[in-house]
C-alpha cells in the first residue's frame, strides 16, 4: 500500500531533458496556495477582532492594511512554490533578462499603475470610503487594487479608475476636509430689481434648507455688473458633500419660488435688429424703378 502511494506520488507528469514535475511537486504547490490562503484568513479574521474591532483605525486604512498583507503572504508563497518546483528565481530572471526589458516597455502603463496602487496603499492619501473629485467625476472609492481602482458615482456606476490617476492628476480629496466646506450659487437679476430684496431672498432661500450650517453664516456678494443685469453669488457652508449638486438644485428651486413671490426678475439675453437700407442693393433698385414707373 505504501509502495504503491510513493509510485503514484513519484509519478511524473512533465518531463523536459532533467526537469521533471510529479504529482508529489503539484500536491505541495497546492498545500503551499492552500496554506497561504488560511493564514491571510486568519491574519483578518485576528485583525477584525483584536484590532479594527476598537475603532481606531478607519476603514480606508483597514483595506489598506489588509491588502499589503495578502500581498507580503502570497508573494512568499509564489516564492515557496518555484523553490518546491525546482525552479531557481535568479536563474529565471537572468534567463528572461532580454524578455522582460521588452515586456516592460510594452507594458510601462500597467507597471506605473502597479507601482501607483502600492504608493496608494503605503500612504493612504487615498482610501476607501473616501469621495473624491478627479476629472470632473465625484465619487466614492469601493476598493483599491493593485493596478486598478473602484469609484463608485452618485448614480451608482461603479467606474474603474487605473491608479496612476491618483498619482499624476489633480485630485480632490474631499474626505480629507474633516470641516464643512463652503459653496457657492450664482445668481444673476434685472437691473429693475432691488439689490437689498434680492439679498433677503437669497438668505431666505438658502437658510431654510435642512442641510445648511448655521455658523459660519450665509452671504450674498453683489458680484459683478453686467450687460444684461447684477451678478450674485450665494455662498453657503455645509458637511453633505456627497450630494451637493442636489443640495444646490433644491436651493435654486426655492429661489426661483421667492423670486416669484417678490417680484424679481431673471434677465435674458435680448438683441436689436435694425436694417437700413441706402439704395445699393439689387432688389432696392428693381423696387425703386417700379415706383417710377407707376407714377
Amino acid at each position: 500500500m505504501i509502495a504503491e502511494l510513493r509510485r503514484i506520488l513519484e509519478f511524473t507528469i512533465f518531463k523536459i531533458k532533467d526537469y521533471e514535475i510529479s504529482v508529489i511537486d503539484l500536491l505541495i504547490a497546492f498545500l503551499i496556495i492552500a496554506g497561504s490562503r488560511l493564514i491571510v484568513w486568519f491574519i483578518q479574521k485576528f485583525l477584525q477582532k483584536n484590532v479594527y474591532s476598537k475603532g481606531t483605525i478607519d476603514e480606508g486604512r483597514q483595506f489598506a492594511f489588509t491588502q499589503l498583507i495578502k500581498y507580503f503572504v502570497y508573494t512568499i508563497a509564489v516564492l515557496m512554490i518555484f523553490q518546491a518546483l525546482g525552479i531557481s528565481v535568479s536563474l529565471l530572471l537572468a534567463g528572461s533578462a532580454a524578455l522582460l526589458v521588452g515586456v516592460g516597455l510594452g507594458l510601462q502603463q500597467t507597471f506605473n499603475d502597479l507601482v501607483s496602487g502600492l504608493i496608494l496603499l503605503f500612504e493612504g492619501n487615498v482610501r476607501v470610503g473616501d469621495i473624491i473629485e478627479i476629472d470632473t467625476l465625484i465619487g466614492r472609492v469601493i476598493a483599491i487594487g493593485v493596478r486598478t481602482s473602484k469609484v463608485e458615482t452618485r448614480d451608482n456606476v461603479t467606474i474603474i479608475v487605473p491608479n496612476s490617476k491618483f498619482i499624476v492628476d489633480n485630485v480632490i480629496n474631499w474626505s480629507h476636509n474633516k470641516k464643512m466646506t463652503r459653496f457657492t450659487i450664482s445668481v444673476r437679476t434685472s437691473y429693475s430689481s432691488d439689490p437689498v430684496q434680492v439679498k433677503q431672498s437669497l438668505l431666505k432661500s438658502v437658510k431654510q434648507h435642512r442641510d445648511v450650517v448655521d455658523k459660519p453664516a450665509p452671504i450674498v456678494r453683489l458680484q459683478d455688473f453686467g450687460e444684461i443685469g447684477l451678478h450674485f453669488d450665494l455662498l453657503f457652508w455645509t458637511h453633505n458633500i456627497w450630494r451637493i449638486e442636489s443640495l444646490k438644485s433644491e436651493i435654486r428651486f426655492s429661489i426661483l419660488k421667492d423670486f416669484k413671490e417678490n417680484n424679481i426678475t431673471i434677465p435674458f439675453p435680448q438683441r436689436d435688429l435694425h436694417i437700413k437700407s441706402n439704395g445699393n442693393f439689387p432688389w432696392a433698385k428693381e423696387q425703386e424703378q417700379a415706383e417710377n414707373s407707376d407714377q
